[in-house]
């Protein structure tokens, strides 16, 4: 009987995703949205919790036993903990692989969809850019804000469910009072970014407390650029205004 996502451990839910990758290839790449391996290394590595290397290390394993195109660790015996999750999840099919995959990180279309008063999308999965601008760039802001001289000096508590118009709130041990952190990401090196009105309106109660946090180029090389008081700086951003329409139905009883 398969463990449901939750009762994966964090390094199995890498190991599966270098297994699907290396069993399924470009077509994998494709049903999931990315456009190549290191962007799925990238996204996938920091959404699991884990480093983008080690993705590629378990595809590479799982390699010569799979895959029809690469040889990956051909010279040297596949590890035995690696060798214990293709036993496990060798029968599953594409459709059943790729909603594991996508589960590993939490990931619900339905929910997606509705948090964000989206219509559902048609075509291809748009996992890997949701992905992406959510909690990849998320995961990475937690991996990196230890070292960045604005945040390290304080204590951080992560507020990206509970819907405060912010991702994290850092506590310093002295200072004005605490800094708040709105987390972006973009798959490429330059793209547009949006704010809900909940986020611009906190962005100016916050004023210079108040910080964006953009990880760029996903599909190569992540960086991050940060923008102080984002609305008091370099940006400028431009309104949208749409109007959407609702249908429910009414009965009295």
């Amino acid at each position: 009987m398969l463990l449901s996502p939750d009762q994966i451990s964090p390094r199995q839910k890498l190991i599966l995703a270098g297994l699907y990758l290396s069993k399924y290839d470009a077509l994998g790449l494709t049903k999931l949205g990315f456009h190549g391996f290191t962007e799925a290394f990238n996204v996938l590595g920091y959404a699991l919790g884990g480093r983008p290397g080690s993705i590629k290390n378990y595809r590479d394993e799982f390699d010569p036993i799979v895959s029809k195109h690469r040889k990956g660790w051909h010279k040297r015996p596949t590890r035995q903990y690696c060798m214990d999750v293709l036993e496990e999840y060798k029968d599953l099919d594409f459709a059943t692989f790729t909603d594991l995959v996508r589960s590993l990180a939490g990931y619900d279309d339905r929910i997606w969809n509705e948090a964000q008063g989206a219509r559902r999308q048609t075509g291809e999965s748009q996992f890997a850019r949701r992905l992406a601008t959510g909690l990849a760039a998320e995961r990475y802001f937690q991996a990196t804000h230890s070292k960045i001289p604005e945040f390290r000096s304080g204590e951080i508590e992560d507020t990206t469910r509970l819907g405060c118009g912010y991702d994290f709130l850092i506590k310093p041990l002295r200072g004005d009072g605490p800094l708040a952190v709105e987390v972006k990401g973009l798959t490429e090196r330059t793209g547009s970014l949006f704010m809900t009105p909940k986020e611009y309106s906190v962005a100016r109660a916050f004023g210079k407390r108040f910080y964006l946090f953009v990880v760029k180029d996903f599909a190569r090389v992540p960086f991050h650029e940060i923008f102080q008081d984002p609305l008091s700086g370099k940006l400028v951003f431009k309104k949208t205004e749409r109007t959407l329409i609702q249908t429910s139905w009414s009965t009295s009883v």
